[in-house]
């Protein structure tokens, strides 16, 4: 059975047992909460993962989840584009657990990590002010780091990416918990009932 270009969270909720969950958040931003029996494969290992999700979509259509819904739309169209067929959650894990559904954390405390969206505000706002403030007292060049991070911003929505999100992905803090790929989690047989809620 196929699925449409994103799924409410009542429709995917009234679908989980034949859908499989794809989060493509970093590791760190799945090890602070997760649709339950989801896959951690971020979004820039995609490409890498190809093979494994061509054929888990074989078995079931695949539901792409981010915090947002926007790194999970990326994801679909990078699949789409390698004929693998995929659904993204709409407002994902947020719009999950505000429809009162369930978050599955690893083993111990839940970590604490903000989601990419609020880095990247966090960042670009700091490199904004930090160019704006350095450029009267040291030097007019600084500001143009507020100019380069004002054309990033309005090239980031053009293209619907964001390279500063790639960057801070791939900090420390946000690989926490990182194994290898197959360690990220395996794809449900298919078939089996479970109970996510």
């Amino acid at each position: 059975m196929s699925v449409s270009a994103a799924l409410s969270v009542s429709e995917a909720f009234a679908r989980r047992h034949e859908l499989t969950f794809v989060d493509v958040r970093t590791p760190a931003e799945f090890a602070s909460g997760h649709l339950p029996d989801a896959v951690n494969i971020p979004l820039d290992r995609i490409g890498r993962s190809l093979p494994d999700l061509l054929q888990a979509a074989e078995h079931g259509p695949l539901l792409v989840v981010c915090a947002s819904g926007a790194r999970a739309q990326n994801a679909v169209a990078a699949l789409a584009s390698h004929g693998i067929e995929a659904s993204s959650l709409t407002g994902g894990t947020t719009a999950w657990a505000a429809g009162g559904h369930r978050l599955d954390h690893p083993e111990g405390r839940p970590r604490a990590v903000w989601a990419m969206e609020r880095q990247v505000r966090f960042t670009a706002g700091s490199v904004v002010l930090l160019g704006l403030a350095l450029g009267p007292l040291v030097h007019p060049a600084f500001r143009l780091l507020s100019a380069g991070i004002a054309a990033g911003l309005v090239f980031s929505a053009l293209s619907n990416t964001c390279g500063m999100a790639v960057v801070l992905g791939r900090l420390p803090f946000n690989q926490r918990g990182k194994a290898p790929l197959d360690h990220y989690g395996s794809f449900p047989s298919v078939g089996t009932e479970d109970p996510r809620a």
